[in-house]
């Protein structure tokens, strides 16, 4: 086409510009403070290498008691990593699959703000928020359970493969995290333990927030 002094049209098709989604907003307003378990779920997504590739990794933690109550590990960051960790966290704190008027708060991600996340957080009556586009205060306490996890465990010693890292990531998180890692916001109790106790006590004074 060039030789002969020829240029085809173009094809110019307008993109189709998905709005944002105006019905989700920030719910937080960067207050974590909760008096109760299922009132704030935070959720986050976090990638580290292994030497044969990259592993991502999605936590639903609830803001009360800084336990991670739900997670999912894959080799892709698609909207069904989010999904299942929310899921798992619904499988596990939820009545008859619902936890109604609890919020589920997170970044501008693709990831939650898909569809198939949504709707699954509205099917089990949680009401989805979101912070700003690029701030990290917004959705600090999940911020911080990253930074906990990249000290204390990441950055110690590279895995190999992918399967070992998420045997790893899995150890620090039922293994660890949740059963013994203290909190001075929890006075200075696990989560697993700080549930434990305000459920079988009188309440005490609620998280404060990172």
């Amino acid at each position: 086409m060039r030789r002969a002094g020829l240029a085809g049209l173009p094809l110019r098709r307008r993109a189709k510009r998905v709005p944002p989604a105006t019905t989700v907003t920030d719910l937080v307003k960067r207050d974590f403070r909760r008096d109760g378990p299922n009132q704030l779920w935070v959720t986050g997504i976090t990638e580290h290498p292994a030497r044969e590739g990259k592993l991502y990794c999605c936590i639903v933690l609830d803001a009360y008691s800084r336990r991670v109550v739900g997670w999912a590990i894959d080799s892709r960051q698609r909207a069904d990593l989010a999904t299942s960790a929310l899921g798992m966290a619904i499988d596990a704190r939820g009545t008859t699959g619902q936890i109604p008027g609890g919020i589920i708060h997170a970044d501008h991600g693709t990831r939650f703000t898909s569809w198939t996340f949504t709707e699954r957080a509205r099917r089990a009556g949680l009401l989805p928020s979101l912070g700003t586009v690029g701030d990290p205060y917004d959705n600090a306490v999940a911020e911080a359970f990253w930074g906990r996890l990249q000290i204390e465990l990441l950055d110690r010693q590279r895995r190999r493969t992918r399967v070992e890292l998420a045997n790893a990531i899995f150890e620090y998180i039922e293994g660890f995290y949740n059963r013994r890692r203290r909190h001075s916001a929890l006075d200075w109790m696990s989560p697993l333990q700080f549930e434990t106790t305000t459920r079988t006590s009188s309440p005490i004074s609620s998280p404060a927030s990172p």
